[in-house]
């Protein structure tokens, strides 16, 4: 039986810290056997959670060099997005990324320096970022987040990739750092706020579909394919200071294909070349692509580097 990194579905913690490193110019097998010392809890509730993802060139060299593991389909580093509006993704991809999370700043904090330690003489620290979770996990804009998520039972289903198929029990993961014009977006009458996004703000109910903007936000993020919806599993965070702040993105998925899918409806490279309203509002400045193996196929990794 596999078993995925249980962090990826934990719930119910506040504080979260996201790490990425680029490794050195080392062989894998040493950069293995320092990653060895970065240990995830097996059971992942009410306490510390983490969740491990290599980018797609290094994941690649540990596939190469070990027969018994096979890259999954569509492993591919991020590339940057030139949208509709002149809008922008620029690629920060980077060779791994580290999320942990908490019950509170401190215990976060300390777990993101451990993990760091025991990584840093194969690799270099690109990007950290402290995150949280904003009144009854709100975004910074005042609508809830994460509202169309599948159910618990489900999420497995939408974020692993099946059993006996290449890297069975991972998952692909799509993270990316918003910065939000909150000034911009609260200068807007609430119906106006309501008609970006495609819910009311008090309890996140759909807007009935005569009055759905096809550019709103969640119109734009629903990828539909032969009349069912290709869903993702997001796990976003709020970010930042009162300078700079905006929505640390994170989703999962057993397919990365419909990452792409869902971009392209976004910044409006889509058949109908329609933008999602919200990036008036929110403009990305990152975006990179990660695997997360399973956490079977992680300790078999330990197993062979000894």
């Amino acid at each position: 039986m596999i078993t995925p990194q249980n962090g990826i579905f934990a719930q119910g913690t506040h504080a979260h810290y996201f790490l990425e490193l680029d490794i050195r110019n080392i062989a894998p097998e040493r950069v293995l056997k320092s990653f060895r010392r970065f240990r995830a809890p097996d059971v992942s509730a009410g306490g510390i959670n983490f969740v491990l993802a290599f980018g797609s060139d290094f994941w690649s060299s540990i596939c190469g060099a070990n027969e018994n593991f096979q890259e999954p389909a569509g492993l591919t580093p991020f590339s940057e997005i030139h949208g509709a509006g002149g809008k922008h993704v620029p690629a920060q991809q980077h060779d791994a990324w580290i999320w942990i999370n908490g019950s509170t700043p401190d215990v976060a904090f300390d777990h993101a320096r451990a993990a760091w330690l025991s990584v840093r003489d194969v690799a270099t620290l690109a990007t950290e970022l402290a995150c949280f979770v904003y009144r009854d996990s709100r975004d910074l804009t005042g609508f809830i987040d994460g509202t169309a998520n599948p159910e618990p039972l489900d999420a497995p289903n939408v974020a692993l990739i099946p059993t006996g198929l290449p890297g069975g029990g991972g998952s692909h993961v799509l993270v990316m750092r918003w910065v939000h014009d909150l000034d911009a977006f609260h200068a807007q009458p609430v119906p106006d706020q309501e008609r970006v996004f495609g819910r009311k703000k008090p309890d996140s109910i759909e807007l009935d579909s005569d009055q759905m903007p096809a550019n709103a936000h969640i119109a734009r993020v629903q990828v539909m394919d032969g009349g069912s919806e290709l869903e993702i599993y997001r796990r976003s965070v709020p970010y930042g200071t009162v300078a700079e702040h905006g929505l640390y993105f994170v989703a999962f998925s057993a397919d990365r294909t419909r990452f792409d899918r869902m971009l392209a409806r976004i910044f409006g490279n889509s058949e109908d070349g329609l933008r999602d309203h919200l990036t008036d509002f929110s403009r990305p400045v990152s975006g990179a692509y990660y695997f997360a193996p399973s956490l079977t196929a992680l300790r078999e990794l330990e197993a062979e580097v000894g």
